[in-house]
């Protein structure tokens, strides 16, 4: 690599983003737990909801790495450093989790013993659905996802000032250890935090339909980021459109995937016509529900599919910023949608919606402020990996 192109390494992002990262977090916050002095339990959901969103977007972004890895994609390689930001959002999560865990019985009805006492079918899942068992799995897959973020993380760092190249093989094993072990553990995360939110209705298809949303998902704040820090001349400058495209190409893709598991897990359902497997899609078909489940649709599929559609567009920086903010919204509509009926009735909709979305306004501040203070520290592009020359001139 030319010396001239070693100077895009490390560089301070303006301290306006760190500004607005603070602002966003405390406006967040403020709002959040304003919400908790008119609806204790619904703050609690909205809480849930934001910690899977943070969860979501950063345990994706730590697929997306060992994906490259085990690929052995070159094109990623220039903007890999991104996705290893979002990452490191992965050992907040034993911060963030306390308060849930700490107020697991006003969440879920299967940590209320009087209720299991009476229930025969949460009795026969009380050996999996207990607290105890539930914190233990949840300390458990959080380490699990930090010792990996942190041994794919320190080899490619490390490679920044060694340029060893033995470090590459290293996080190619590393990914072929952890694809089969993020597919159990999300799963996990999955049952754990919103499936077992209704303890009677289970789903064999929902891990990968968690699985799905969080990774396009994760794409899109990847994606959103690598165009804003491309465009104030951040990103290493031999970068090109074309660099875009794989990863338009990628939002496409699980954009139809997601779609494709979600119409599946309905289909069967309502093939089936199972009482104990239809009363989960009932409580979100009734009043408000029928037009969120509806815009789900439009939102999450329909005008992300459209938007994408054409080659050319799969490369336009300014439709792919649209579309990369649009999913992420869209994302959040989904988890709304998965965990809010559990507070609500069927017509109550939404209700105080200035307090509803403080948390996820708190998470937009975070993820800022967590990409500033990784961005200061450490190089914006990994300089040392072998890959990185085959990246640059990556063309269609």
């Amino acid at each position: 690599m030319p010396q001239n192109d070693l100077i895009y390494q490390k560089k301070n992002l303006p301290e306006s983003l760190k500004r607005l990262g603070f602002i966003l977090l405390g406006i967040g916050l403020a709002l959040g737990l304003a919400g908790f002095l008119f609806d204790a339990q619904r703050a609690f959901f909205n809480y849930l909801l934001t910690f899977i969103f943070i969860m979501s977007i950063a345990v994706g972004s730590l697929f997306l790495i060992a994906l490259e890895y085990i690929a052995g994609a070159e094109w990623s390689t220039p903007i890999r450093r991104i996705p290893e930001f979002f990452a490191s959002s992965i050992p907040l999560l034993f911060v963030l989790v306390i308060p849930l865990l700490l107020n697991i019985h006003s969440i879920f009805e299967w940590s209320q013993k009087n209720v299991v006492a009476g229930d025969k079918i949460l009795t026969g899942k009380s050996p999996y659905l207990n607290a105890s068992f539930f914190v233990i799995r949840t300390i458990l897959t959080i380490g699990i996802w930090s010792l990996f973020y942190f041994l794919f993380v320190r080899n490619s760092r490390r490679q920044d000032i060694t340029k060893d190249q033995l470090l590459t093989k290293k996080n190619i094993k590393l990914s072929a250890i952890f694809i089969p072990v993020f597919a159990i553990t999300v799963t996990l995360a999955a049952i754990d935090w919103l499936m077992s939110l209704a303890p009677h209705w289970f789903s064999t298809i929902f891990g990968i339909y968690f699985f799905a949303g969080s990774f396009v998902a994760a794409l899109a704040a990847v994606t959103l980021a690598i165009i804003l820090l491309k465009e104030k001349g951040y990103l290493h400058p031999r970068m090109t459109n074309e660099h875009l495209f794989s990863l338009g190409a990628l939002q496409f893709t699980f954009i139809n995937f997601w779609a494709y598991i979600a119409f599946s897990q309905f289909m069967l359902i309502w093939y089936a016509n199972l009482p104990e497997e239809t009363v989960w899609f009932i409580a979100r078909w009734g009043g408000m529900w029928t037009y969120i489940s509806l815009g789900l649709i439009f939102a999450h599929f329909l005008v992300p599919y459209a938007v994408l559609l054409s080659q050319p567009a799969k490369m336009d920086p300014k439709r792919l910023k649209f579309i990369s903010i649009w999913i992420l919204a869209a994302h959040a509509l989904d988890l709304y949608w998965l965990i809010m009926p559990q507070v609500h009735t069927a017509n109550a909709g939404i209700l105080s919606i200035v307090f509803e979305f403080g948390f996820l306004i708190a998470a937009v501040g975070g993820f800022l402020l967590v990409f500033y203070f990784n961005a200061k520290k450490h190089n914006l592009v990994p300089v040392g990996d072998p890959k990185l020359e085959k990246g640059l001139n990556f063309r269609l």
